[in-house]
């Protein structure tokens, strides 16, 4: 144990300490500070991508849709990899002729500053009541869970009280000292995290990313090469031969109709939710718009496209192989639960029954960074985001750059504190993780995505249309999925899956910005200024590796199909 806590110890001081040394000069300019200025290269913002993207609702909630469901529930890295070469194709080459810091400003632009502040608005409040609070709550499952947290602080209930209790009695009191054993690490991780992200900007972000990116990839594959050793006796060949010959259906990517990813939303929501995420999700593109140059930036995003490709590895079989040793609960000592385990435990506890001690304190670390990685990129981009597009345009038009950097670390700090209040109280949210996650995102990603598609590709659609798509997008999307469908689904009736339902009001949202754009378009068509911030040069095997990737993800699914 102590072997364990110094190097978790060591690891963690080690990368705050580099993060520090690259990042103590050069936070006092908004570029500087929000964009890291506007330095990063292809491999740093790889890493960075990867990082912010694999954190532990993705670790975690991902490996228990896998636990319950199989390798169906790749798409939701596979996917990515196409997502991610789109936007290097054709929204980073706008966004850096266009010299943006946030997402928002190409709005403003494009249409007026008021669209600008509502979609500023929209990105914190996805970020305050779903982002932050998710990731927090995710990584203190994850930490509470491998390292018996809750027995720790004294929150276990005593053998004499759980005789007298029911199991539904049982599991409803082992929920609230679950919850209650929450509240002190969500704080620690957030307090960590704030020191990371307001006070050093992307660029100590982007650095201590990639330091754990590298961590992360010797751990996470480590994951599943001791897991199919422990199934199998000690042989990786036999343990997976195991795998696919009790369970062959968890090996199906296609799925059927119960699915959480049916194999039919591939060509409907999914590819639109991947492109929000990946192509205008603020926490996410904030790395690209830092590149020193567009070809820097392409890299990054198709070197980071063909880590998503192994994503699987890491995010899909881990779940699978503590789905196996929840059959086998007797040869498993930590999966004694066996059916009675809950999806979201899966991982952690794949964790603690395959890694050797030596490795405990350094998976531990990298874990922490992850968690951290997510965490700050979403605290970083909020504090960007009302930095420049709230205080700076509304509340302080004359304040100057340092200025505006300290007031978004104010606002940061306080951001930090509410995801963490209200983090701990997810555990009474009903369904995986991971899939809530992604439900609950479209109410704001997909009136978000519309309106940046329609603006960069029509001229003559008004600043009335982007605010009309706004409000229909949340509104229509909120209505059908938690008004509509809990009525539907308890009358005994089916309804389209959410994926299914985001392509629709996605199609529907245009097709009423269309309509208005014709009948009272704006009075000048809009073109896209280069303001010459950075060389807008593309890669030169931007196309050739970008084909590699897309014939890479087809023949996944093939194989698997």
């Amino acid at each position: 144990m102590i072997l364990s806590i110094a190097s978790f110890l060591g690891f963690t001081l080690l990368v705050a300490l580099i993060a520090w040394l690259a990042t103590r000069k050069n936070v006092n300019s908004s570029d500087g500070y929000f964009l890291g200025g506007r330095s990063l290269t292809g491999p740093v913002i790889a890493g960075s991508l990867l990082l912010t993207n694999l954190s532990t609702e993705q670790i975690v909630g991902l490996n228990g849709a896998a636990f319950e469901e199989g390798v169906v529930v790749m798409a939701w890295e596979t996917l990515a990899a196409i997502a991610m070469v789109l936007t290097a194709m054709f929204l980073l080459p706008r966004y850096l002729k266009g010299g943006i810091t946030t997402v928002p400003q190409f709005l403003e632009t494009r249409y007026d500053k008021m669209t600008k502040t509502w979609v500023s608005a929209l990105f914190l409040s996805g970020y305050v009541f779903i982002l932050l609070p998710i990731v927090l709550y995710s990584g203190a499952l994850a930490v509470n869970t491998m390292f018996d947290v809750p027995q720790a602080l004294g929150l276990v209930i005593p053998a004499d009280v759980a005789s007298t209790l029911n199991p539904a009695e049982l599991a409803s009191l082992q929920r609230e000292y679950d919850f209650m054993a929450l509240w002190p690490t969500v704080f620690t991780i957030g307090f960590i995290g704030v020191i990371y992200a307001v006070f050093g900007g992307l660029k100590a972000v982007a650095v201590s990313d990639s330091i754990n990116a590298i961590g992360l990839l010797i751990g996470g594959l480590a994951i599943p090469v001791f897991g199919l050793l422990a199934i199998g006796d000690g042989s990786i060949g036999t343990g997976i031969s195991n795998l696919t010959t009790e369970f062959p259906g968890k090996f199906n990517a296609i799925g059927g109709p119960e699915a959480s990813v049916p194999f039919a939303t591939i060509f409907t929501g999914l590819m639109l939710v991947q492109m929000f995420y990946w192509g205008t999700n603020q926490a996410i593109i904030q790395r690209a718009l830092g590149a020193k140059n567009l070809a820097e930036g392409q890299k990054g995003l198709l070197i980071a496209s063909f880590l998503k490709i192994l994503g699987p590895l890491m995010l899909v079989l881990p779940g699978i192989i503590a789905f196996y040793m929840s059959q086998h609960p007797e040869s498993f000592e930590y999966f004694a639960g066996g059916n009675g385990i809950l999806k979201d435990q899966a991982y952690p506890l794949l964790v603690k029954q395959v890694l050797p001690a030596s490795m405990v304190g350094f998976f531990a670390a990298v874990l922490f960074g992850a968690i951290l990685s997510s965490f700050n990129g979403a605290l970083n981009s909020s504090v960007t985001i009302f930095g420049l597009d709230i205080y700076k345009a509304h509340i302080n038009t004359e304040a100057s750059e340092a200025k505006v950097v300290k007031m978004g670390q104010a606002f940061g700090i306080f951001l930090a504190i509410g995801g963490a209040c209200i983090a701990p109280f997810l555990i009474y949210a009903k369904g995986g993780l991971f899939n809530y996650l992604q439900e609950i995102n479209g109410c704001y990603s997909i009136p978000i995505f519309t309106i940046i598609i329609v603006g960069y590709t029509t001229k003559r659609v008004p600043a009335i249309a982007a605010k009309i798509g706004l409000v229909s997008g949340v509104v229509l999307y909120a209505i059908s999925q938690f008004i509509i469908k809990p009525m539907v689904i308890s009358d005994g009736g089916t309804y389209p899956h959410f994926l299914h339902v985001v392509a629709i009001l996605f199609v529907l949202n245009a097709a009423i910005m269309l309509v208005i754009g014709k009948f009272k378009p704006r009075s000048e068509d809009f073109v896209q200024q280069y303001t010459e911030q950075v060389d807008i040069t593309p890669w030169k095997y931007l196309k050739p590796v970008s084909i590699i990737v897309t014939v890479i993800v087809i023949a996944t699914y093939a194989y698997f199909s």
